[in-house]
């Protein structure tokens, strides 16, 4: 992969204004040779009742940054990626703080990528394991309006 690492993570920052990434408060924070990292705080914004981080939105960083992650291996303007299957394994609870999560590509198709994306807490310690498949697909052409206009 060869690319300059603050436009990558300035196209994928910017990419995600308005989204449920900014609702999250996902941010983009450092990229290589085959690996995309985020970050995201653990506050009662993605609390479950319980107090502790809700899968869910450790799911939603991690497809965020496996789909992400895939947007650096082709070309957005004529390619779009879809997530087509994800998995997670929560290992460890946290209850705040800040959780990163690290996309490393497993396979790298002309249709489809194989992520892992670790899930880590500030000292390393797993807390979920994730595995994410996505469709790398011709980019739609927009349709034309009905009636002929």
């Amino acid at each position: 992969m060869s690319f300059d690492k603050e436009k990558a993570l300035k196209m994928v920052n910017d990419f995600c204004r308005n989204t449920l990434m900014d609702t999250l408060e996902i941010v983009y924070t450092d990229v290589g040779e085959g690996f995309l990292e985020a970050k995201m705080p653990v506050n009662p914004r993605v609390h479950q009742p319980m107090g502790l981080l809700h899968g869910g939105a450790t799911v939603a960083l991690a497809e965020s940054v496996g789909s992400a992650a895939s947007l650096l291996f082709v070309n957005p303007e004529v390619t779009e990626v879809r997530g087509i299957e994800i998995s997670a394994n929560h290992l460890r609870a946290k209850k705040e703080g800040v959780v990163t999560g690290t996309a490393r590509i497993i396979h790298q198709g002309r249709s489809l990528h194989l992520w892992e994306i670790r899930v880590t807490d500030e000292e390393g310690r797993l807390i979920s394991l994730c595995k994410l498949t996505n469709m790398v697909m011709p980019r739609r052409a927009p349709q034309a309006p009905k009636g002929g206009e």
